[in-house]
């Protein structure tokens, strides 16, 4: 499918009501912590919704859940189920950007749902928004509801329902660079953004306020993504910057606060010829506070208030 032009409202999918289904499966990599995935689906079931898994989620001998063809095969046959109404990854990984060339993005276009994931699951949200011009989800997958907090738990399931405020802001968010910027809210994992760049699944970030975030990656890898951005010029037409939590896969506090401030000062480096706002340290990524984005839609960075501020009038409404 085209790139659809910025100009174009994006839709945003029904909303849920308790009682609703949300269809589970892998984009990606199989189930590798149990608990952690039947925790999820309690969760979920306690919540007031139902559950519909499709498709392999445990391990089969290779690295991914399944081949690439039958993951899509999956997406597609909850999609068009109609007695599910979203769809959400079980977890992350990698193994989207694989089964992208099997994706009916069209299929998907003409009957709106939510599809709710991150990390490796920001290859479908791209596609989603850049060529199906529908409004995806960016938070929690399955296996990471329970080991985020229930700031984040409510956050999700608020924004699903329509019940969320329209503004987001959190304790320890640092203003980078400060400024008021209105923009559509783009991006998620950086690694999985860098790769798709170049292929027909990526999208323009013109005016958009970019979501980064990344996990288990050392800082001459995220430094080397960041200057790639920057060199080829993906970041000069921005809106604004969020920069979401980077860590080095582990808990360690003292590791991750140093990381992140490698993170803050590269990326005021390479945008110091820009007037943009930068924010860092907002609760999106891989540690406790994860809050659901909704991508797509535009927003205002408002530095003032470190809030980030939902426009609903950006948005056809179904």
């Amino acid at each position: 499918m085209p790139l659809i032009p910025n100009n174009i409202k994006p839709v945003l999918p029904p909303r849920l009501r308790k009682g609703d289904t949300i269809g589970l499966f892998c984009p990606a990599g199989p189930v590798k912590d149990i608990r952690a995935f039947e925790d999820g689906i309690n969760l979920i079931k306690e919540l007031g919704f139902k559950v519909k898994l499709h498709g392999a989620f445990q391990n089969n001998g290779h690295y991914l859940a399944d081949d690439d063809a039958a993951r899509a095969k999956s997406l597609h046959a909850l999609w068009d189920d109609e007695n599910v109404q979203a769809v959400m990854a079980i977890r992350g990984g990698f193994g989207s950007v694989r089964m992208m060339k099997y994706i009916d993005l069209d299929r998907l276009q003409r009957n709106p749902k939510m599809l709710i994931g991150f990390s490796d699951v920001s290859a479908l949200l791209s596609a989603l928004i850049g060529h199906a011009n529908l409004v995806a989800v960016h938070g929690p997958v399955v296996t990471s509801l329970t080991l985020h907090d229930q700031q984040s738990v409510h956050q999700l399931f608020s924004l699903l329902t329509g019940e969320a405020e329209d503004s987001i802001g959190a304790k320890g968010m640092e203003i980078l660079r400060g400024g008021n910027r209105r923009g559509r809210i783009l991006g998620g994992n950086l690694t999985t953004l860098v790769h798709l760049i170049g292929t027909p699944w990526d999208c323009s970030w013109d005016d958009a306020l970019l979501v980064l975030e990344d996990t288990g990656e050392t800082f001459y890898r995220l430094d080397r993504m960041l200057t790639q951005l920057a060199f080829s010029g993906r970041l000069d037409r921005l809106a604004g910057l969020i920069l979401g939590t980077f860590d080095p896969g582990n808990p360690d506090r003292l590791e991750i606060l140093r990381l992140q401030e490698q993170v803050w000062q590269r990326v005021l480096e390479l945008t110091q010829q820009h007037d943009f706002p930068v924010w860092g340290n907002f609760p999106v990524g891989h540690q406790t506070a994860n809050f659901a984005l909704p991508m797509g839609m535009e927003a205002t960075m408002d530095s003032q208030s470190g809030k980030l501020r939902l426009h609903s009038d950006s948005v056809q409404v179904l």
